[in-house]
């Protein structure tokens, strides 16, 4: 697998999933919640208009928390599970508290994931053995706090081709 680091306040990334076979699967995002309007993302051009963001631009060094997530090697064919790999790092000698990660599935309205994914999530990251998404593209933000109170977040999209 490879590995995307965040290591500032926004990040977005796509990734093609893949399968793991054998242990059953775990809905990530249904079908219903794939079908909202999703939420327009602003692109790099569009920031430059004076128009709002998802997240302020980080300056300087920062030892807020790292994500990092796995990616895939090849795609899934759709309803089939993959594994859902996030890695969280503190820095400078802090702490992940798992109860400060947060998930959410940005669509109108946004869609909290958080519980779903709570029995995945430790203070080493997220691991969702046999996540299951519909076909489509699914953007999520992954918000985390340390035990110092700084924060990170990113947006990843997930993308599940047609059949």
């Amino acid at each position: 697998m490879t590995r995307l680091l965040f290591p500032t306040s926004l990040a977005v990334a796509t990734m093609l999933l893949i399968s793991s076979a054998g242990v059953r699967a775990a809905t990530l995002i249904t079908e219903d919640e794939a079908r909202r309007p999703a939420v327009h993302l602003i692109t790099e051009t569009e920031a430059r208009e004076p128009v709002a963001t998802l997240a302020s631009e980080a300056r300087g060094i920062t030892r807020a928390p790292t994500i990092s997530l796995e990616l895939p090697q090849k795609p899934v064919p759709p309803h089939k599970p993959f594994e859902f790999k996030v890695e969280l790092k503190a820095h400078g000698g802090a702490t992940i508290d798992p109860a400060k990660v947060h998930v959410t599935y940005l669509k109108e309205p946004g869609i909290d994931l958080t519980d779903r994914l709570r029995p995945f999530v430790t203070a080493d990251g997220i691991d969702m053995p046999n996540a299951e998404v519909p076909t489509g593209t699914h953007p999520l933000r992954i918000d985390v706090e340390d035990s110092d109170g700084r924060i990170s977040h990113a947006v990843i999209t997930l993308a599940v081709a047609k059949s």
